[in-house]
């Protein structure tokens, strides 16, 4: 019972709650066993003030032994910050090191070298230099920013061309999750996926225009040139 509410206060909602939605709570074993928590006299539907009493008495007792325990742990603690200890898991980058990497970074070397140099992750070397970062970006060796991913939406004819071909992992990987919006009669894809996987699919559905001995409809083809229409606004990637 004491893992269902977190004080006196949230056991009378819950109690609330149940009688609201007519259901009965029976504990089997523990302080609340011997007792119907949910028992309510029809004429007034309000909780018997025996049963309110008791269920406030047990559940400022589990509160009490909840807190206990917690109250010299917190003591320990503030001693422990007034000695100037602090909490939590130990820095990567030691703190004699911390300057030395800081007057570094500041001088132009990258993340990434920092991280080589001391042996730790780069993670931790942002977090060293964490309040420099917005006055001083440096560029990590050899990591080209990222290309973020683009929502375009899919004619429906296109979608099920491309659905039935041979595409590779990550084409399928766009297209797969797409979501499908209902327009009238048919229908589109919504597909997000970075401009570069967006252009493979629209040369995948090049067969829609017709040619080598396919012959083109003219739904299908005017389905492709809306889709080749929104590809070609996205900026190409790096």
């Amino acid at each position: 019972m004491f893992r269902l509410v977190r004080g006196t206060g949230h056991i009378l909602d819950v109690l609330d709650v149940l009688h609201r939605d007519r259901l009965a709570l029976r504990i089997h074993d523990g302080a609340f066993s011997a007792m119907d928590v949910t028992a309510r006299p029809p004429r007034t539907g309000e909780l018997l003030s025996t049963v309110k009493f008791m269920v406030q008495t047990l559940a400022a007792a589990g509160e009490l032994q909840r807190d206990l325990p917690r109250e010299p742990t917190y003591d320990g603690l503030r001693a422990a910050e007034a000695k100037g200890s602090k909490g939590g898991r130990r820095p990567a980058v030691a703190a004699d090191k911390t300057g030395d990497v800081r007057n570094t970074y500041l001088e132009g070397r990258s993340i990434a070298a920092l991280a080589r140099d001391h042996g730790v992750s780069r993670g931790a070397i942002r977090t060293a230099v964490a309040d420099l970062i917005p006055d001083h970006t440096a560029i990590e060796e050899g990591t080209p920013a990222p290309e973020l991913p683009v929502t375009l939406d899919m004619p429906g004819k296109v979608a099920d061309f491309l659905r039935a071909a041979e595409l590779d992992a990550v084409e399928r990987a766009a297209l797969d999750p797409g979501v499908t919006v209902r327009r009238g009669q048919g229908y589109t894809l919504r597909v997000t996926a970075v401009s570069a996987v967006h252009r493979q699919l629209l040369a995948r559905c090049q067969p829609l225009d017709g040619g080598q001995d396919l012959l083109a409809v003219p739904a299908q083809r005017k389905a492709r040139r809306e889709y080749e229409n929104r590809v070609s606004t996205l900026t190409p990637g790096p």
